[in-house]
């Protein structure tokens, strides 16, 4: 085993400043520790995959596309993140108002499909709250915008997202704050270090996803594409999931009446530019929610890949003594990446990893 207990780790190099890197770097620094970050682009993460994403934290609805240790993860993450959140020095957008899922007519039959996967999900997992059915004004009460526009809803309660932006930059200035040496434009592997020899670091994290492709072979790109719209005629109090059997989609609420929409999911890490066709499938949908989003202003639209693994599941593991890396989030980042952190974190002062356990993450001590 490679794990040895924290108190010998005065100086830790995280490589890559996405969102695990950052979480990572900023929770040793609080610890105490000297960090320095190495990252291949700049502090804004335009080339990081959590930029483009909507944060939305939903354990019961990803269990629809997703195994149970994704969900045990996301349930952990919904209680740390206000813990965390509050370790920041600027405020983040948080918002735990559950999630509501719309069908029109034509999709009952997919309705009907995700409530039996949903309630075998609550089987396995009885702590998640159960999901409510909702008709008629019941539909209205919970999002008024959407009086006669559907019949019936299904209601996800306790589910949550916060802003995935504003939590990058307050981890930057977080970072700053506690003198993390941070290295821009400056792209480092794990065998650039010899962890645990004279004038070397005591450990090494890899936190870079698909930059890391070369020394995890099986880590491959899943492309997303969303799209961030201006709609101040548009009311949702909560994420709204419109279901579909060829384009599902999310409309995430963000704070000023900008909405983040998504739902593609393309085998490629192309970084183009998102199609003429994905585009108008994800604007369409969109406008079929709420028509006032025919007036929305487009204020961007934005692809890239995430870092996968072959089962689409996350991993910890051991490259070699005092060199451990994190991947494969893939469209969970921010609804597993506490539970990653936490798991690691753990093994880090203790050498055990019983939280990965009774999760189910997968976590490999040996090199």
């Amino acid at each position: 085993m490679c794990g040895v207990h924290m108190s010998t780790l005065p100086w830790s190099v995280v490589l890559g400043a996405g969102l695990m890197g950052r979480l990572l770097a900023h929770t040793l620094a609080l610890e105490g520790h000297r960090v320095e970050v190495y990252e291949a682009q700049q502090s804004d993460a335009q080339g990081a995959a959590a930029r483009v994403a909507a944060a939305m934290l939903a354990p019961l609805a990803e269990s629809a596309i997703t195994e149970l240790s994704v969900v045990r993860m996301g349930q952990h993450a919904l209680l740390r993140w206000p813990e965390l959140l509050a370790r920041l020095p600027r405020p983040v957008f948080f918002q735990q108002n559950g999630t509501l899922i719309l069908w029109h007519r034509q999709d009952a039959g997919e309705a009907r499909r995700l409530t039996q996967v949903l309630a075998h999900t609550q089987l396995a997992c009885p702590s998640l709250p159960a999901a409510e059915m909702l008709a008629g004004s019941a539909v209205t009460a919970h999002e008024p915008c959407m009086a006669e526009r559907f019949a019936q809803a299904m209601y996800l309660p306790g589910e949550g997202q916060l802003d995935n932006r504003e939590l990058l930059d307050a981890l930057l200035l977080g970072l700053q704050q506690q003198q993390v040496v941070l290295q821009w434009d400056c792209p480092r592997k794990p065998s650039d270090f010899a962890p645990g020899n004279p004038g070397q670091p005591d450990w090494v994290f890899d936190c870079r996803g698909l930059g890391a492709k070369p020394q995890w072979s099986d880590l491959r790109g899943v492309r997303g594409e969303v799209i961030r719209l201006h709609a101040p005629g548009v009311q949702l109090s909560r994420p709204t999931r419109l279901l579909h059997p060829r384009y599902p989609i999310y409309i995430a609420p963000k704070p000023n009446d900008l909405f983040v929409i998504g739902a593609t999911e393309i085998e490629t890490e192309d970084p183009s530019p998102a199609s003429v066709r994905s585009t108008l499938e994800l604007l369409s949908a969109a406008y079929s929610v709420h028509p006032g989003f025919g007036e929305a202003r487009i204020m961007e639209v934005a692809a890239q890949a995430r870092p996968t693994l072959a089962d689409n599941l996350p991993q910890i593991r051991c490259l070699g003594p005092r060199s451990v890396q994190v991947n494969g989030l893939y469209r969970h980042g921010f609804l597993i990446a506490p539970a990653l952190l936490d798991a690691l974190m753990q093994w880090l002062r203790t050498g055990q990893h019983s939280l990965a356990d009774n999760w189910g993450l997968r976590f490999d001590p040996n090199p």
